[in-house]
């Protein structure tokens, strides 16, 4: 059984956050059947959702206004099973690059209801200028997210409750690499992930639950009416 770790980095520096998903993607690997992948949205063109739902009337499952790095990213998205998101922190909170990659999943939302996302799982990572610096609001911000499009997110067992952390000890980079505790924590992410992605798609496969029960549905009637009582308000 093999599973697919997709990572992005939301930074728009070579630094910390590219190391430690590097970091938590090796360990991911140590796992067998697991094959990684890091994407950076570092220099690329990532314009922000425009909320004009064509991409809902046009029902595709990409942004038909702009055609952008996410062109490339909703396909990897879909064939993911683990998604692990990077981000510095920013005023205790994800960067603005990060909470434009999550905004621009609009496309994919039609699919958390059939269930699509209902047995990935997802996981944060962030690297700090303090050691107490916002990680666990920023990690918080990205768990919320990845809850907000479908996924199961995953913590980092009882050492790194919200996800990885990492503390850059106003050294940047080298600061992140002497971070030895917080490296720990982002092992731990990558290892967890991996393992229980493997473990959902061997259970997924072992029964014959439909994906719309993935997402807690009972049955495609309870996902029309409660569609249709959510337009109603």
């Amino acid at each position: 059984m093999s599973v697919k770790i997709l990572a992005i980095n939301g930074s728009p520096r070579k630094s910390g956050t590219q190391y430690a998903l590097e970091y938590a993607l090796k360990a991911a690997a140590e796992i067998d059947g697991v094959e990684t992948e890091l994407i950076n949205l570092r220099g690329k063109e990532l314009n922000f959702c425009v909320h004009c739902n064509r991409c809902i009337k046009d029902n595709v499952l990409h942004c038909p206004a702009f055609d952008d790095v996410m062109s490339e990213i909703y396909p990897k998205i879909l064939e993911a099973d683990g998604l692990i998101i990077g981000s510095p922190v920013y005023q205790m909170s994800p960067n603005a690059q990060t909470t434009a990659f999550f905004n621009r999943l609009r496309p994919l939302g039609k699919l958390i209801a059939t269930g699509k996302f209902g047995l990935k799982v997802g996981a944060g990572i962030t690297v700090g200028g303090a050691r107490n610096g916002g990680q666990d609001t920023t990690l918080e911000g990205i768990g919320n997210m990845l809850l907000a499009s479908g996924y199961i997110v995953a913590s980092g067992g009882v050492y790194a409750y919200n996800g990885g952390s990492l503390w850059a000890q106003g050294a940047n980079l080298d600061g992140a690499k002497n971070d030895e505790v917080g490296l720990n924590t982002v092992s731990m992410i990558g290892h967890r992930i991996a393992v229980l992605a493997k473990v959902l798609k061997v259970g997924a496969e072992h029964t014959d639950y439909p994906e719309y029960q993935h997402a807690g549905f009972i049955s495609e009637e309870e996902i029309t009416a409660r569609r249709n009582a959510f337009k109603r308000g």
